[in-house]
């Protein structure tokens, strides 16, 4: 189960009221710093940009491919650990606005990491660390440390404890 937040809004879809939930400059400035982030190659500059000027947790080592896209609005309630790899296109979201409500929820996603290009990781949610998500995969609930998962919408492929069980089985 994801974990967010609700505010119901009444009158026009919650679009209507993004600005009543983030001042229009905090967007504006986090659009400017992600877009750059996106198409600079240093990692190490991503990871300052996301740091210094989004506010987000990332840990040492961690590499965001070209074209990641964090929360516009929220980028603060994403956290990302050590020496995990987000791929190319990877879009983490931290808030859905809908028709009645908008949910906003924190991502957390572990250490050592990876994240399949053209993913896309929902509000509220948290992926173990050492998980691997497959490739174009929409994560819509939780990911158990160690696990590969993959799919539109997610499903498990393996957890750890069958990895570990087929390596066992392999080296016999």
């Amino acid at each position: 189960m994801r974990r967010t937040s609700r505010y119901p809004v009444e009158g026009a879809n919650s679009l209507w009221h993004v600005y009543k939930t983030v001042p229009f400059w905090k967007v504006v400035k986090n659009f400017v710093v992600i877009q750059l982030a996106r198409y600079t190659p240093f990692l190490g500059m991503k990871n300052w940009l996301y740091r210094t000027f989004l506010h987000m947790k990332v840990g040492k080592h961690t590499s965001f491919a070209l074209m990641v896209m964090p929360d516009v609005m929220f980028p603060e309630k994403i956290s990302v650990g050590i020496n995990t790899v987000i791929g190319y296109n990877t879009t983490i979201l931290a808030h859905e606005y809908l028709i009645h409500e908008y949910r906003l929820g924190d991502v957390v996603i572990g250490d050592e990491v990876l994240i399949g290009a053209n993913s896309t990781i929902l509000p509220g949610l948290s992926i173990g660390n050492g998980a691997i998500v497959s490739a174009g995969t929409l994560v819509h609930k939780d990911v158990p440390e160690g696990a590969f998962v993959g799919g539109n919408p997610m499903k498990i492929i393996y957890t750890k404890e069958e990895m570990l069980e087929r390596e066992q089985q392999t080296s016999l």
